[in-house]
């Protein structure tokens, strides 16, 4: 067998249905290409339907295979709906990636409750029960993968992601629990907790002078992450490459949580 061959089998998602929310993303529509691009049949989920309309299209431009559904994941009935739409198009759902999210930035004292229950009831509420709803399928079919996407805020926290840090690290607690309780079913679940990443969202913090500076100082490669670099690890969790993997959280983060850049040292090089 060659190499390719062989990465093809270890790696390739063709004939995997993968659902993945927050498709209109920066991070979302990014690992929605990169995933068609291995095979992926893509179910792109999201609120925002012209974007969502345009990931989709750009995905069969290059010949993949990719279809749009609309999900508020701040309503159960859009969940239900949603999935129950899903199930009757393709009958299965082989990989859930949730990769849904929303901050914003305020210290502690200054968030009201409105954002509060905003902010954890997208990350963490809709996640729980779009979960919920996808695993009932994936348990008939004793099979399923679920890829959650926490964040490095999960364990290291900058000042004004108070709420956002909580709901992240339940998204890390949440797939332990799924891990441990769905292993019977066949059903694997892991994390992976992006870095700092440059985003649309996140353009305004690297453009800030203090803020990148802070930022850089505590990472090793000292530059922001790329969408497109999240995509080789979800392509490893999403494929049969991980296949003795569930209940761990991947950090992408170029060696943030590591320690970052270290301080002065001794060295002939």
């Amino acid at each position: 067998m060659s190499i390719g061959e062989n990465l093809e089998k270890l790696f390739s998602l063709e004939g995997k249905i993968i659902l993945l929310t927050g498709a209109a993303g920066g991070i979302g529509s990014a690992l929605a290409k990169g995933l068609a691009d291995a095979g992926g049949d893509m179910v792109l989920c999201d609120i925002a339907e012209e974007r969502l309309s345009e990931v989709e299209n750009d995905i069969k431009s290059k010949g993949n295979k990719a279809k749009s559904y609309k999900l508020d994941l701040l309503s159960m009935d859009s969940i239900k709906d949603c999935v129950r739409a899903v199930i009757k198009d393709y009958g299965k759902v082989d990989v859930l990636i949730n990769c849904a999210g929303i901050n914003k930035r305020e210290g502690f004292l200054d968030v009201d409750e409105a954002t509060y229950d905003r902010i954890m009831n997208i990350n963490l509420k809709g996640l729980f029960f779009l979960t919920q709803e996808v695993v009932k399928h994936m348990i008939k079919e004793h099979s399923g993968n679920i890829i959650n996407i926490s964040s490095h805020n999960a364990v290291g926290m900058l000042g004004g992601c108070s709420v956002y840090g909580a709901s992240k690290s339940g998204v890390a607690a949440l797939t332990r629990s799924m891990a441990i309780e769905w292993a019977k079913h066949g059903i694997r679940a892991n994390a992976i907790a992006p870095g700092h990443i440059l985003t649309p969202l996140t353009t305004e913090t690297w453009e800030h002078p203090e803020r990148s500076r802070y930022l850089k100082e505590r990472i090793a490669m000292e530059r922001p992450g790329n969408p497109e670099e999240l995509v080789g690890i979800a392509v490893m969790l999403a494929s049969d490459a991980s296949s003795y993997m569930t209940g761990t959280m991947v950090h992408v983060d170029g060696g943030c949580l590591a320690g970052g850049s270290p301080w002065p040292y001794n060295t002939k090089y």
